[in-house]
């Protein structure tokens, strides 16, 4: 799991700081709309300025093909991980609403634990993807792993790792019972082949993006983001936004 530490957040300033090596100046982000533009013509004003993100240092290249037809943002992420349900809840959001709009964002879940209820788990996202409800599905299942506070309190009374809230499908499927999706509706789609070759996809991509920690970015399916070089959410995004309109 990737060891990223607190991000100061501090709505009255509109400024979120990613607080990796200590104090970072704060990235001001504005609340007003954007003038609404082509995905060129981003490309051809960005183009004009001198990048500040250094390839080795802020992204690193993971791989020589071709970079996808369209810019899209990858998460490699975990129900499991504390951090990834950090990134969830309080900076996806705003990272979400700042991506240039020709830009997609989506989310595969990782395979470091290679068990049955790992692969399970995995399926949960599948079928997210295709019920939809993200945010409230998302969150549902990262508290169901984690705790609502996206953590285990270990000085809880009777706490225990032998008892965990999931431990199978059926578990699961309570989970998303509770939001209106029936045990029978989520069979057909977590047994599906189109949830089985997204699973392989994940897995495959897991090994040739060379990922190690989560949460991580991969950028058109060519460019890992080095989130301990992130100073603010700002660089973040703008790094986001780089690679994806920029770098081919």
């Amino acid at each position: 799991m990737i060891k990223i530490k607190p991000i100061a957040f501090t709505m009255a300033l509109a400024a979120f700081t990613i607080a990796l090596t200590g104090c970072g100046k704060p990235a001001e982000v504005t609340n007003e709309k954007a003038v609404e533009v082509t995905t060129e013509a981003v490309a051809e004003k960005v183009a004009e300025i001198p990048s500040k993100f250094v390839e080795g240092q802020h992204y690193t290249k993971i791989s020589d093909a071709p970079a996808s037809s369209e810019p899209k943002i990858s998460e490699f992420f975990s129900f499991y991980c504390h951090n990834c349900y950090n990134m969830e809840s309080k900076y996806l959001p705003e990272i979400k609403s700042n991506l240039n709009k020709g830009i997609s964002f989506e989310t595969k879940h990782v395979d470091f634990m290679n068990s049955d209820i790992g692969t399970e788990v995995m399926r949960s996202l599948a079928v997210i993807h295709e019920v939809g409800n993200a945010a409230v599905l998302n969150t549902a299942m990262f508290q169901a792993i984690q705790g609502e506070g996206g953590h285990h309190d270990h000085s809880a009374p009777g706490h225990t790792h032998d008892e965990p809230e999931i431990n199978n499908r059926d578990d699961i499927k309570k989970v998303f019972a509770a939001h209106g999706i029936d045990g029978a509706t989520y069979d057909k789609i977590a047994d599906s082949d189109t949830t089985n070759k997204k699973l392989s996809l994940w897995r495959q991509q897991q090994v040739m993006f060379q990922v190690q920690s989560v949460p991580t970015f991969i950028v058109n399916d060519k460019y890992a983001i080095n989130m301990n070089e992130m100073r603010t959410l700002g660089d973040l995004i703008d790094v986001m936004n780089y690679l994806a309109l920029e770098k081919k």
